[in-house]
């Protein structure tokens, strides 16, 4: 197993979603942990109010269809589609590439031996405000757990 894993702690979402678009579609294998961790950048209460109008955008009769767009709660799942959406995904080569990615809560088992690999222009030091992917979805419902 040679994919590099790398640890969302800390790192800022879109800058990290940004480079790893670029790696996979260049035909890397790619691990993510600790998507929970991975952070977002302004006021917590803007922030929060983004994501949920995003959930709730659409009328009310289109909502009651079920029509999407679906946007995800959990946490790894929500870094997921951020990376998608920095790809050509109406490619195939998009396509293809985000079959390259897997993005987990916490570490599992099979990686708590491997070495974590950090991306250096998403890594943020702590200052200003922030809010964690993990919050937000805490805030939009989700009841995800994480194994500690």
């Amino acid at each position: 197993m040679n994919m590099p894993v790398v640890d969302a702690t800390g790192h800022v979402v879109g800058r990290l979603a940004s480079v790893l678009a670029k790696r996979l579609l260049n035909g890397e294998e790619i691990v993510v942990v600790n998507a929970e961790k991975a952070i977002v950048t302004g006021r917590k209460s803007v922030v929060f109010e983004e994501y949920r109008a995003a959930h709730h955008r659409g009328s009310t009769a289109s909502r009651m269809r079920g029509k999407g767009p679906n946007y995800p709660r959990r946490p790894d799942m929500i870094l997921r589609r951020t990376i998608s959406r920095m790809m050509p995904y109406q490619q195939p080569r998009g396509r293809t590439a985000l079959k390259r990615l897997r993005v987990y809560l916490s570490v599992p088992d099979e990686f708590k031996e491997t070495p974590f690999e950090t991306v250096a222009v998403a890594k943020r030091p702590p200052q200003g405000p922030f809010i964690s992917l993990g919050e937000i979805a805490r805030l939009l419902g989700s009841k995800f757990e994480v194994d500690a």
